[in-house]
C-alpha cells in the first residue's frame, strides 16, 4: 500500500539521516573515560583484564595493573584498606570489588561525569543509577560486616598512611551504618550512585555485574540517559561552544532529508522513534 511504501521510505531516510549525524559529530557524553587518577586517555580493548574486571576487556578506560591492583585487600591504588574494622568476608569484598572494576574501566559513565576540583582527580562520577539487584545484593552480602564511617570518601584518619577509623568512632554493624540498600549505595562514595528500581535489562540502569558474553548492557544505558541530558535545556545552556559547533554542523544530506522525512513519515510513526 500506498503507507506501507511511505513508511518504508521514511525509515530509510530516517536510518540515513541518524548515520549522517553519527558521521557529524561525535557524542561527548558516549564511549569516554573520566580525568582521573588511573584511567586512560580514551577506551580501548585490553588483551587481558584481572578476574573481575574482565567483562570490559574488549572496551576498557582501566590497564591490566589496575584491574589486577582493584582485587588486593590493601590496593596501591589509593592505598585504600577494606579491612579496617576486621576482616571483610569474601561474599562482601566482592561487591566493592566489582564496583572499583565499574569505576575504573566503564567508558559507559559519561552521562554523569561531574567536575571536581581534587588533588586526584579532576573529573568523578554523580548520581549513576544503579539497578535494584545490583545494590540489594550488595547490601544483603555485606550486612553483617562492621565499619566506623558511612561515607567512605572522606573523613579517615589517614596518619599512617593508609585509612583507619577516625578517633572516637566505634564499629558497627553495616545494617546499622546503612539501615536500607540505598543508604549503602548513595551514601558510601558520596552519592557516587543513586538506588533505583529499575532492573538488570531494562536499558535504564547501570549494572555492577553482567556477562560479557551477552554483550555490554551499560552501552544502552549510557546512550539513553546521554539523549536524555541533551534534551535538557540546562544541557543546552552549559554546552561548549565546541560541543554546540560539532551537534549542529549537520551535513547537506541532513538539511535536505529533514522536511522529505517529516513528509513521508505517517502522524505517530515519530513516537516509535528514540535516539
Amino acid at each position: 500500500t500506498g503507507l506501507a511504501v511511505g513508511m518504508g521510505a521514511g525509515q530509510m531516510l530516517l536510518v540515513l539521516l541518524a548515520t549522517c549525524t553519527v558521521m557529524s559529530a561525535k557524542d561527548p557524553l558516549l564511549n569516554i573515560c573520566m580525568d582521573a587518577k588511573h584511567h586512560k586517555t580514551k577506551p580501548g580493548p585490553e588483551g587481558m583484564l584481572y578476574d573481575q574486571c574482565a567483562p570490559w576487556k574488549d572496551n576498557a578506560c582501566c590497564t591490566a595493573n589496575t584491574s589486577s591492583e582493584a582485587h588486593k585487600d590493601q590496593s596501591n591504588l589509593y592505598n585504600f584498606n577494606w579491612n579496617h574494622c576486621g576482616v571483610m568476608p569474601p561474599k562482601c569484598k566482592r561487591h566493592f570489588i566489582q564496583d572499583t572494576c565499574l569505576y575504573e574501566c566503564s567508558p559507559n559513565l559519561g552521562p554523569w561525569i561531574d567536575q571536581v576540583d581534587s588533588s586526584w582527580r579532576r573529573e568523578r562520577i554523580l548520581h549513576v543509577p544503579l539497578c535494584k539487584e545490583d545494590c540489594e545484593e550488595w547490601w544483603e552480602d555485606c550486612k553483617d560486616y562492621v565499619t566506623c564511617k558511612e561515607n567512605w570518601h572522606k573523613g579517615w584518619n589517614w596518619a599512617t598512611g593508609t585509612n583507619r577509623c577516625p578517633w572516637g568512632s566505634m564499629c558497627r554493624p553495616f545494617s546499622h551504618v546503612f539501615p536500607r540498600p540505598k543508604d549503602l549505595c548513595e551514601k558510601i562514595w558520596s552519592n557516587s550512585y543513586k538506588y533505583t528500581t529499575e532492573h538488570r535489562g531494562s536499558g535504564r540502569c547501570i549494572q555492577m555485574w553482567f556477562d560479557p558474553a551477552q554483550g555490554n548492557p551499560n552501552v544502552v544505558v549510557a546512550k539513553y540517559y546521554a539523549w536524555k541530558k541533551r534534551s535538557s535545556p540546562a544541557w543546552m545552556e552549559n554546552m561548549t561552544p565546541e560541543t554546540d559547533e560539532a551537534m549542529r554542523a549537520l551535513p547537506w544530506p541532513v538539511l535536505v532529508l529533514l522536511p522529505l522525512a517529516l513528509v513521508v513519515v505517517p502522524e505517530g510513526a515519530w513516537g516509535l522513534w528514540i535516539p
